[in-house]
Parts: structure tokens; sequence; C-alpha cells
């Protein structure tokens, strides 16, 4: 049996919180006469973000300004690739950016237009964290990695004592690393582990289609530049570092913020691989929301500061999140259950500092061998 379905959400006593919760969700789109899906917010966004990442580059094509003017040009392609994740990618491949599966099957190709596998995406995403969130060994967001830490059941050594420093290094190497090896990493793992239940022939698809992204996604970024525009590989390879650099540290940063913080849960399956809660109460527990008030981060991070929302909700448009959350909010108090929330982004920073500091100290039992 494969591990994840070993493991399950195994309540001693059984909640209605979820219940009632999605009655009163139903109720406040039902009584508004609105869709849970996006609206024009959700257009706009689109070619907001679609037109910050390729028009940049077009302009580097063609004028071939010098370095000094290309970087910041670069600086805003990544900010875009961080706003075409967050936003239409993200909400798309949950179903939640339109009604119409069409659209959003097609709007969620996006990721192959920064250079990563769709599939492997959801496997990740849309199957394990939001399944399992911050479960460790199933969680792939918080697997270990080696270099850092980011749960209390893995055993740091002794570099980790220093990783509250280091880590954001290897923060803003992620997306690098993701368009370089950890698509093809994680396809081999998904099949290893059974996640990936497709047959052998699909399984070759699969992993030609992540062939065919990977060339066409370096060619267009490094062939063009330099074969057609002549601008210099060495230019185009530190503009695509600050590109990557730029998407990397704000993905990661802003995950790290609703899961790896101080007060979200880290529950472990027993040996009989029972979760000793329903699956809402586990999303309430494992899951933090920051900087609810600003209404900036809020468009531009996709409403992934609302993260209890997007996890109780995963089919609902971003654009709603900010009018439910007091319906979620108070439905979790009606029930005796914590919302957790950091007040700002300085606050949910300093709390995740704290987190990595607390997780890369060693355990009591080594302390004490």
């Amino acid at each position: 049996m494969r591990q994840q379905e070993k493991v399950r959400f195994c309540p001693e006593t059984k909640s209605h919180f979820y219940t009632i919760l999605k009655k009163r969700v139903d109720a406040h789109f039902r009584e508004r006469k609105i869709s849970r899906h996006g609206d024009r917010r959700m257009v706009w966004k689109t070619i907001i973000f679609l037109s910050a990442y390729i028009i940049p580059f077009i302009v580097l094509l063609v004028y071939r300004p010098a370095l000094g003017m290309a970087l910041p040009l670069w600086l805003i392609m990544g900010l875009a690739v961080s706003g075409i994740g967050m936003n239409i990618m993200h909400d798309a491949n949950h179903g939640a950016y339109s009604g119409s599966a069409g659209i959003n099957k097609w709007l969620g190709y996006t990721l192959y237009l920064v250079g990563v596998g769709v599939k492997n995406w959801k496997f990740q995403h849309n199957v394990l964290h939001h399944t399992y969130t911050n479960v460790t060994g199933l969680d792939e967001d918080i697997r270990d990695r080696g270099v850092v830490k980011l749960s209390p059941h893995l055993v740091p050594g002794s570099p980790h004592r220093w990783q509250w420093l280091y880590a954001f290094f290897f923060y803003s190497i992620l997306t690098l690393y993701w368009v370089t090896l950890k698509d093809f990493f994680q396809y081999r793992g998904f099949i290893k582990t059974g996640i990936n239940r497709q047959s052998a022939p699909e399984n070759r698809k699969m992993l030609a289609g992540l062939i065919l992204v990977k060339l066409f996604y370096f060619g267009i970024f490094f062939g063009l530049p330099v074969l057609v525009s002549g601008i210099p590989f060495r230019e185009i390879l530190a503009g695509f570092l600050v590109m990557h650099i730029t998407s990397g540290l704000i993905l990661t940063i802003v995950f790290q913020l609703a899961h790896s913080v101080e007060g979200t849960a880290y529950p472990l399956p027993d040996s009989a691989g029972r979760l000793r809660n329903d699956w809402a109460v586990h999303q309430l527990e494992t899951t933090v929301n920051f900087a609810p008030g600003s209404k900036i981060l809020t468009w531009y991070l996709g409403g992934l500061n609302y993260q209890i929302e997007h996890h109780l909700f995963p089919k609902i448009c971003h654009v709603h999140y900010p009018e439910i959350s007091a319906i979620i909010k108070q439905t979790a108090e009606d029930f005796g259950l914590k919302y957790l929330e950091n007040p700002s982004l300085r606050v949910a920073f300093r709390s995740h500092v704290k987190s990595l500091k607390e997780f890369g100290l060693p355990h009591i039992n080594e302390a004490i061998g």
C-alpha cells in the first residue's frame, strides 16, 4: 500500500465545523447571486501579469539595452513570474479561475511559460500539500532536502543552527532549481512512490512533454537573445538569474509565512496511519494568514495571505477570500477552534525566522546525549 493511502483522517469525535461552514459560505454566494469563480478582476490581472512578463522580454530583444538598463526589466519579469504563479496558474489549476474547465485548463498551462511542468505541480500541490498539510514525510513542501529543516520532526545537524541565516539563499534559487532539475526528480519520485498512477506510455509521454517544455523555455530565454538579437550570453545569464532570484524569494517566502511559523501544528499519524483530526480542522491548525489588511499584498499575492480560506475552499477564486474570511473566522470561533493570523508581513516574517531557529536546534535527546 502506498504511504499516502495508509494515512487517513480519523477524528475521535466527528466535528460538524466544515459542514456548517460550507453551508454558510454557500449561502454567502447564493444570497449575493455571485459566482465562486473569477470575474473581470481576474481578467485584468491576467492581462497585467502576462504583459509584465512578455513585454520587457520583447523590449530586451528589440532594443538590446545595456546591462544596467536591462536588469530592471529582468526584475520586472521576476515579479511577473511570481504574479502569474500566485494568481493565474494557481487558481486555474485548482479549477477556481473559471467555471469553464477549458479556460482553467489553458490558463493552467501558463505554468509552462515559466518553465515548470503542470502535472508535477498538481501532484505536489493539489494532492500532497492540500491533503497532508505540514505532515512530515507526505507534504512535499516541507520535505527534508538536507540543507533546510522545516519541521520539528526532522533531525537537524550542526549547520542547521544557522539555517535562519542561510535559508534565504536556498529560497532564492527555488524557481531556478525547478526549471532545471526539480521537475525531473519529482517525476521519478512520484512514479516510485505511486502518487503518479499513470500507465507506462502515459509516463513516457509526460517525460517527453517535460523535456520539450524545458527545451522551449531555455531556447526562448537564451537562444533568441544570443543567436537572433546578438546579446552577449553573460548578460542574458545575469538577467536570467535576477529574474529567478526575485521570483524564488517571493514564492518561497509567501509559502513559508503561511505554514512554517510559530503556532502551526505538525501532526504525525499514529502507528495505524491515523491523524486525530478531521481534514478541515487539520487545515486550520496547520495554516496561518498574514497581513489581511493589506490590499496591495492581497492583490499581488493572489490572496495567498488568506491561506486558511484557500486551504478550506481551494476551488473558490482568491478574489473572494477577504469576503469569506469573516465567515470562516466566526464559524471557527463558534466551534472553539483557533483561527491563526499574523497581523502584518513583518510579524509573519519574524515568526518564520524564529521557526527556522527552533527547527535548526538539536533535539532534546541529542542535547542530552
